[in-house]
């Protein structure tokens, strides 16, 4: 089977578990272990909402391909239309009416905003000591190991994000919530945007 039928019936799979006549309600994204997970699992549990998770998905198929998110990075760089055709899933299950209420991606924020769709768009922001520690604890690895894979990550992917998109990953422009996470708990992060979601600031 090719790489992009696997794609395709691994994004459907999980929209199959989306809400009844739904639109995606709130975008959650930044980068690999900023704690997005973590708030879209406490928004789920907290509203009765359900999720697609962008990231989930090229962390399997990178372990599909056998390679590291690095590697698969560099892959999709070179295989350009892979990448492409997971992001357009992404894209139109924002706007789908079946979507589930939160997507998480770090460009699902991007493409609600190109596609002017009324949702809360929201990015956390943790400095990459922290993200590497996290990642060291879901992962494995050292943190000193962690840290330049990390930014060479980062910068593969902002490379593909210019090139495919002309999308820059560092502007905020697109995001109605911009939380500096880097001194606050899972639960701090959940309060603050509970508390924007239901219109409190």
């Amino acid at each position: 089977m090719s790489e992009l039928k696997l794609v395709r019936i691994d994004a459907e799979s999980v929209l199959k578990n989306g809400g009844d006549e739904l639109v995606a309600r709130v975008t959650v994204s930044g980068h690999p272990g900023s704690g997005t997970s973590t708030l879209v699992e406490g928004l789920c549990e907290e509203y009765g909402w359900t999720k697609l998770n962008g990231g989930q998905l090229f962390r399997d198929m990178a372990k599909n391909h056998s390679m590291t998110l690095e590697d698969f990075g560099h892959y999709c760089e070179e295989n350009e239309q892979v990448d492409k055709e997971l992001d357009a899933l992404l894209a139109d299950t924002i706007v789908n009416p079946e979507s589930p209420e939160i997507i998480e991606s770090r460009l699902a924020g991007w493409w609600a905003y190109r596609e002017t769709h009324d949702c809360h768009r929201i990015w956390l922001e943790v400095s990459e000591g922290i993200r590497a520690s996290r990642i060291v604890s879901r992962e494995g690895g050292t943190i000193q190991g962690q840290v330049p894979q990390i930014k060479e990550r980062m910068e593969s992917d902002k490379l593909r994000y210019l090139q495919y998109y002309d999308i820059d990953i560092d502007s905020m422009e697109p995001y109605t919530l911009v939380i500096d996470a880097n001194d606050m708990d899972a639960g701090s992060v959940l309060s603050l945007v509970k508390m924007h979601l239901e219109g409190e600031n």
